[in-house]
């Protein structure tokens, strides 16, 4: 598996875990959270835990005194599974989470194959889990600033890993070209210049004033425009000078000056931007799209259609929505010793044996895992390519709702 697959796997298990965690909420200060970097002890860490143990009985309350003690309890368990932090830490979210009708449940929520390494050690027990070091994991470090403008509006942000964000659409006060009673042509033709001057200073001034405290971070600034207003801008120096610097060639042509503007500007612009995938990913869903609607498509989509091609060994490139939140899970039927495996959401009920119809059953571990990773891994088999789409697009969101998040393109028409 490439190292690229497996830092994206990691990651979205991270946002998944992060989805999860940040909304749930104890009855009181009785949620547990424990941040261990790579280079912390675990036998300091279970002290520590302890000496919490024996703080906690100090709490007024029985209920939070009894639910903070087995939290803290279950966390020495849990970390009593492992001899080190290994090389990026671990993270602990363990306590009694609010279920409904005034009910809790003692949750344990373990990430130990972070993105990146935790940076500090963290305790703290509180109405909800402390989640800012798995946050900052999740943030793409590598970015382009993205800048569209003409006389009448302008925007300004981001292209970062997938995802594309506006910071701001600021609109012009300049007025059109056109006479004004009173006023001699070469006064109101001032004035008009004078306008867009100012225009385009407030415009480039915010820009920059966003982009330089994560200049570091910047691999260029990517400038478009419907006209030659883009290149005027960037010749006059309204940038600073250090964002200059930064400013890519060519300057792109595209149809506005706002946030669909920006979306047009990553298009166009995707052959610059090497490090960022969002021109990569909808190319590989407008081929995915195209190639379906042959009348011999060397592309199919669905989980049972993808499951059957991936076990034959069709598939050339996986195509996997980062919005699947499915498990395929291994059950045992106590009552007849069927074995059997099912898709399933992560909610889902418990089934019936479809041997015997008994709902005596047990989850078998060892063959229950994410939708995903249990697809990457028939992918491997058969060295086919996985790509996980995100939902940042709109091809990636046309992935998700209209394929169900799963396709693939094919070595060969198959059906």
């Amino acid at each position: 598996m490439s190292e690229d697959l497996e830092m994206q796997k990691r990651k979205l298990r991270a946002r998944k875990t992060l989805e999860e965690v940040s909304k749930m909420r104890g009855m009181g200060t009785e949620l547990v959270t424990v941040i261990i970097p790579p280079e912390k002890m675990l036998s300091d860490v279970r002290h520590h835990l302890i000496q919490e143990g024996g703080q906690a009985a100090n709490i007024k309350s029985k209920s939070t005194r009894k639910h903070v003690t087995d939290a803290i309890e279950s966390a020495v368990s849990t970390l009593g599974r492992y001899k080190t932090p290994g090389e990026r830490g671990i993270a602990l979210f363990v306590g009694h989470v609010i279920i409904g009708n005034n009910k809790s449940r003692l949750i344990s929520v373990v990430v130990d194959d972070p993105p990146d390494a935790f940076p500090s050690f963290r305790y703290r027990c509180d109405s909800s889990f402390e989640t800012s070091q798995l946050e900052d994991m999740l943030i793409d470090k590598t970015a382009y600033g993205l800048f569209v403008i003409d006389r009448s509006e302008s925007a300004y942000g981001l292209a970062s890993g997938k995802r594309h964000h506006c910071q701001e659409h600021i609109t012009s006060q300049v007025p059109s070209k056109h006479g004004r009673g009173g006023q001699s042509a070469q006064r109101f033709e001032r004035l008009i210049e004078e306008a867009a001057h100012n225009f385009f200073k407030k415009s480039a001034e915010r820009a920059c004033a966003y982009w330089l405290p994560m200049i570091d971070d910047l691999k260029g600034i990517i400038i478009g425009g419907p006209g030659a207003t883009k290149d005027f801008v960037v010749k006059n120096n309204y940038f600073h000078h250090e964002i200059k610097k930064l400013i890519r060639e060519p300057h792109f042509d595209v149809g506005y000056s706002n946030d669909s503007g920006l979306r047009e500007l990553i298009q166009r612009a995707g052959g610059l931007m090497d490090q960022i995938e969002l021109d990569v990913e909808r190319r590989l869903v407008d081929d995915f799209l195209r190639e379906v609607m042959q009348n011999h498509p060397k592309a199919t989509y669905g989980e049972m259609m993808v499951r059957s091609a991936l076990d034959q060994g069709a598939v050339a490139t996986l195509l996997l929505s980062e919005g699947l939140r499915k498990r395929r899970v291994g059950w045992i039927c106590k009552s007849c010793s069927n074995e059997w495996s099912q898709t399933q959401n992560n909610l889902t009920e418990i089934p019936k044996c479809p041997k015997c119809g008994s709902d005596n059953l047990v989850e078998d571990p060892d063959k229950t895992m994410d939708l995903i990773d249990e697809l990457t891994e028939l992918a491997s088999h058969t060295s086919a390519k996985v790509i996980l789409v995100s939902l940042d697009t709109e091809e990636g969101s046309t992935l998700s709702t209209s394929f169900g998040g799963i396709a693939a393109m094919l070595r060969y028409a198959w059906s």
